[in-house]
């Protein structure tokens, strides 16, 4: 089959890096494919370099941007249109909201080389706590009308399906849950950098996370919870806009000296092997990548159950949860765990076997393939 894939933005996350594990094993098993992708916004790091890594073809389009343009907008649907006419492929499969919006009204013009099948796979969602209601509520407009013309809807948790159930997206029928698929050995294993190359001195306990200092993560959360900490580091894989505001308050609270903040890295199997727990304070989440990989790492997880997190952390087996929001819960948890080593060692060896089982790239493409052939085949 011709494939092309529509994403807004190919940054450190679980929706470009779950796309691009996809691409590359569909490109292995004999299918032409294309990875479109937008502009990053300042402040964000890159993944394009795994896509030179695992050899996927791609294409860099300037107009897909995450950011509401309409001028940028309707640049993008006129390429995306222009690229359907040109390679006349059998499946559009979209990622995230706005190449999701852009990509399929693309298709919808194409006229006679409109894809065979259209896909859109939501990694989460926009239609709750990112931005004010009046937008919120235009966004649920607009992704029902598109729902309609839309072969298949993809949902990467039973929690993010529920969610647009709830939003009256589309009825749970029409949606197919497909959880990650990642070559996780080739992400976690032998790190490159020991503690030391990291900043950590010594054998202390230490507390890891990687993602976006921005406001869905509740960073400074982190923070509060490393105020609680009796001697631990908290070592922060990551950037965002919010990181003057983390760096502030660990000097309000004491605690600058324990709060270590690496930026992007790209060896982030270093900093798994470096955390003894590894902690999400987030509001929402889709599928949390940074918590399989842990996990996989032998790491037991600390988290809030938002989103799709339960479907990673398996609370009181492969790790510990909490409400969003509560951060006495959350340095209990990981209070509890720093002084029982062996429930965290049991946790650990837990989760990299589940998530061996559960988050393999062949599972993820297999089922993805299926739906292009229930599609192709009407």
């Amino acid at each position: 089959m011709k494939i092309v894939h529509a994403i807004a933005r190919l940054n450190v996350g679980g929706a470009a890096l779950s796309l691009l594990e996809l691409a590359a094993e569909q490109q292995r098993r004999g299918h032409d494919v294309l990875v479109v992708y937008g502009r990053i916004p300042p402040g964000e790091k890159s993944m394009e370099h795994l896509a030179g890594e695992l050899a996927v073809p791609r294409l860099h389009l300037p107009a897909l941007r995450r950011e509401l343009s309409p001028r940028a907008d309707a640049a993008a649907i006129r390429s995306l249109r222009s690229l359907l006419r040109e390679r006349r492929p059998d499946i559009l499969h979209t990622h995230t909201s706005k190449a999701g919006a852009t990509g399929r009204i693309a298709a919808l013009l194409a006229g006679a080389a409109r894809p065979r099948a259209i896909v859109h796979q939501f990694h989460g969602h926009v239609l709750a706590e990112y931005f004010p209601p009046a937008r919120e509520r235009l966004f649920r407009v607009v992704e029902r009308v598109l729902a309609r013309r839309t072969g298949a809807i993809v949902a990467v948790s039973a929690e993010v399906r529920d969610d647009l159930v709830r939003f009256r997206i589309a009825p749970r029928d029409r949606i197919h849950v497909v959880t990650y698929g990642f070559d996780l050995d080739r992400r976690v294993g032998s790190p490159p950098h020991g503690r030391g190359d990291l900043g950590i001195k010594g054998d202390g306990f230490v507390v890891g996370w990687a993602g976006r200092l921005t406001a869905i993560k509740r960073p400074l959360d982190l923070v509060r919870v490393a105020a609680k900490l009796d001697g631990a580091t908290l070592l922060l894989a990551g950037d965002g806009e919010l990181r003057p505001e983390v760096e502030a308050l660990a000097r309000e609270l004491g605690v600058a000296e324990r709060v270590r903040l690496l930026g992007y890295v790209d060896d982030v199997a270093s900093v798994y092997a470096a955390s003894d727990v590894f902690l999400l304070s987030s509001a929402n989440e889709g599928t949390p990548v940074v918590a399989i990989e842990a996990l996989a790492a032998g790491v037991p997880v600390v988290a809030t159950d938002a989103g799709g997190t339960a479907t990673v952390v398996d609370d009181g087996e492969t790790g510990l949860l909490a409400p969003v929001g509560d951060v006495t819960a959350l340095a209990a948890h990981v209070r509890g765990l720093q002084d029982d080593d062996d429930r965290r060692r049991a946790f650990g060896e837990r989760g990299a076997k589940r998530m061996r089982e559960r988050f393999s790239t062949t599972r993820m493409t297999d089922e993805i393939e299926r739906i292009y052939a229930g599609l192709v085949a009407r």
